[in-house]
C-alpha cells in the first residue's frame, strides 16, 4: 500500500477521534460564557494539568526544540530552563491572579488590568495588543501542522492544502468545544505525544548509536564545540541565554490562553499543585533534544526552516509508514490542541473587552456568537502571516514572547505597588512594544542581550516614572 495513504489515514483517525472525544465530553455542557471561556472555574488538578501542558507543550516542543538542537546546539538549552523557572514564578503569582478573578468574576487577562487599574480603556488597549500578538503563536502551530502533514504525505501532499486543513480543523474544534473541550482533547494529545517523544528520544538514539550517552559522544566528535555556549556577548552566547530564559519565564503565563486556564482552576491550591507537577514535562523536552541531535548525525545538511523537520525525516526514511503516521498524528495534535486554546483566548478578549466595552455582544448568547466568529478571523490572520513570513518555529515563538511579556510589569505592579496607575501601565506597555518592533526591524542587539528583555526593562522603567509623576490611582479591592 502507498506509504502516504497509510500514514495520513492514521493521522486523520487520531485527529478526528480526539475531536470526537472532546465533543462527546462537552455534549451535556450548556455553553454560557463562563463555561465556554474559562470552563466554569471548575477544573481540578488533573484536568488543569493536562490543559496547561496541552497549551504549553505544542508543535514547538515537538519540532522547534529538535530543530534548534539540530541547528544551534547549546543555545537550545534555554528551552530546558525557562519552563522550570516559570513554574517557580507561577507558584506564587497565579493563585493571586485566580483569587482576584474569582472575586471579581473576570474572564480574560485584559479584564484583570481594567479591574485593578480602574480603566476600561486600558482593558481595550490590552485586548487589541494581545489579539495581534497571538497571531504569530497561532502561525507557529499552523507551520508545525503543515510540516507534519507534508512529511506524513511523503512529499505528495501540497503545503497549501495542509495549511487549509489546519485552518479548518482548528477553527471547527474551538468553535464547537470551548475550553473544556480543549482540556478533554489534551488528555489524548499528551498521551500520544509522550509515546512519540519517548520513541524519538530513546528508540532512535539506541538504534543508531547504542544509547543517548553514545549519541552525545558522537556529536562531540563530529561537532566539538556545538554543545558549549559561546562566552559573554557573542551571538546566542551566555548573556543571550540568561536574558532569554528570564524573558520567556517572566512572560510564560501572560498570554490570553494562559489567563483563561488560570481562571478555570477550582482553587488556589489547584494552581500551586500544578506549578509543582508541571516540571515533569521538562523531561519530555530533554528527549526531544536527543532526537534533534540524532537527526544531526543521521540526516546532516539541513538549513533554515528545514531544521524543524529534522527528526521527522529520520522517521520517514528509516521506519515503516504506520510509525510515521502515529508520530505525525501526535505532532498534529500538539499543534491543533494548543492552537484551539490560542484562538479561543484571542477571540474571547476581543469579544469581551473590545466589543463588550462598546456595547456590542453584551448578552451571553451574543458574546459566544461573537467569540466564535472571531475564532475564524484570528485563524485567517494567522494564515496570512504564515504566507508572508516563513520563519523557523523557534523564531515565531520568540516573536510572541517578546511581545506578550510586556504585560508582566503591569500585573506585578497591581499586587506590589499601589502607586502604579493606568497611565504608567499604558506608557510602559507601549514603550516596550515600540522597542520590540524597532529591534525586530533593525535586527539590533545590545551587548548580546535578548532584545525582548531590553524592552521589558524599558517598560518597567517607564511604568514607574509615569506612575510616579501622575495622579495616584483609585485601587479596586
Amino acid at each position: 500500500m502507498n506509504p502516504a495513504i497509510v500514514a495520513l489515514t492514521i493521522v486523520g483517525v487520531l485527529i478526528v477521534g480526539t475531536i470526537g472525544l472532546a465533543l462527546f465530553g462537552v455534549r451535556r455542557i450548556k455553553m454560557d460564557p463562563q463555561q465556554y471561556i474559562v470552563g466554569g472555574r471548575s477544573f481540578g488538578t488533573l484536568f488543569l494539568w493536562v490543559l496547561l501542558a496541552g497549551e504549553i507543550y505544542t508543535s514547538f516542543t515537538f519540532l522547534g526544540m529538535a530543530g534548534w538542537a539540530y541547528g544551534m546546539g547549546a543555545p537550545a538549552y534555554y528551552i530546558l530552563a525557562y519552563g522550570t523557572c516559570a513554574y517557580v514564578i507561577g507558584y506564587f503569582l497565579l493563585p493571586a491572579i485566580w483569587r482576584v478573578g474569582k472575586e471579581r468574576s473576570l474572564l480574560t487577562g485584559p479584564d484583570f488590568l481594567a479591574d485593578r487599574y480602574s480603566s476600561r480603556a486600558l482593558g481595550v488597549m490590552a485586548a487589541l495588543v494581545q489579539f495581534v500578538i497571538v497571531v504569530p503563536y497561532v502561525t507557529l502551530q499552523l507551520s508545525g501542522l503543515q510540516l507534519l502533514l507534508r512529511l506524513a504525505g511523503y512529499g505528495t501532499f501540497d503545503a497549501t492544502i495542509a495549511v487549509c486543513i489546519a485552518f479548518v480543523l482548528v477553527a471547527f474544534f474551538v468553535f464547537s468545544a470551548g475550553l473544556r473541550g480543549t482540556a478533554w482533547a489534551s488528555i489524548v494529545k499528551d498521551t500520544l505525544v509522550l509515546g512519540a517523544v519517548i520513541f524519538a528520544g530513546v528508540a532512535i538514539p539506541r538504534q543508531f548509536f547504542g544509547s543517548p550517552a553514545r549519541l552525545i559522544d558522537q556529536v562531540l566528535r563530529v561537532h566539538p564545540h556545538m554543545l558549549t555556549l559561546l562566552p559573554g556577548t557573542a551571538t546566542h552566547g551566555t548573556v543571550w541565554y540568561v536574558s532569554t530564559v528570564l524573558l520567556t519565564a517572566i512572560g510564560f503565563y501572560m498570554g490570553p490562553h494562559s489567563m483563561s486556564a488560570i481562571y478555570s482552576a477550582r482553587s488556589e491550591n489547584t494552581l500551586r499543585r500544578n506549578a509543582m507537577l508541571l516540571p515533569l514535562y521538562q523531561l519530555v523536552i530533554l528527549l526531544v533534544f536527543f532526537a534533534g541531535l540524532s537527526a544531526l548525525l543521521i540526516v546532516p545538511g539541513l538549513r533554515g526552516p528545514a531544521v524543524d523537520q529534522s527528526f521527522l525525516l529520520v522517521v520517514q526514511r528509516y521506519y515503516p509508514p504506520w510509525v510515521m503516521g502515529f508520530v505525525a498524528g501526535a505532532g498534529s495534535l500538539a499543534a491543533l490542541i494548543p492552537a484551539s486554546a490560542l484562538l479561543l483566548g484571542a477571540a474571547s478578549i476581543f469579544s469581551k473587552n473590545v466589543l463588550g466595552t462598546f456595547g456590542i455582544a453584551t448578552s451571553d448568547a451574543g458574546r459566544i456568537a461573537a467569540t466564535r466568529i472571531l475564532v475564524v478571523i484570528v485563524a485567517l490572520l494567522a494564515l496570512w502571516f504564515w504566507l508572508e513570513e516563513q520563519r523557523t518555529i523557534v523564531e515565531l515563538l520568540l516573536i510572541y514572547y517578546n511581545g506578550i511579556t510586556q504585560f508582566m510589569p503591569a500585573v506585578v505592579a497591581a499586587f506590589l505597588w499601589p502607586r502604579a496607575n493606568a497611565w504608567g501601565v499604558v506608557a510602559g506597555i507601549l514603550a516596550g512594544l515600540a522597542l520590540v518592533i524597532v529591534f525586530a526591524i533593525t535586527n539590533l542587539s545590545l551587548w548580546g542581550v535578548n532584545s525582548g528583555f531590553v524592552a521589558l526593562l524599558a517598560n518597567a522603567l517607564v511604568l514607574v516614572t509615569v506612575s510616579a509623576s501622575t495622579p495616584r490611582r483609585v485601587r479596586v479591592v
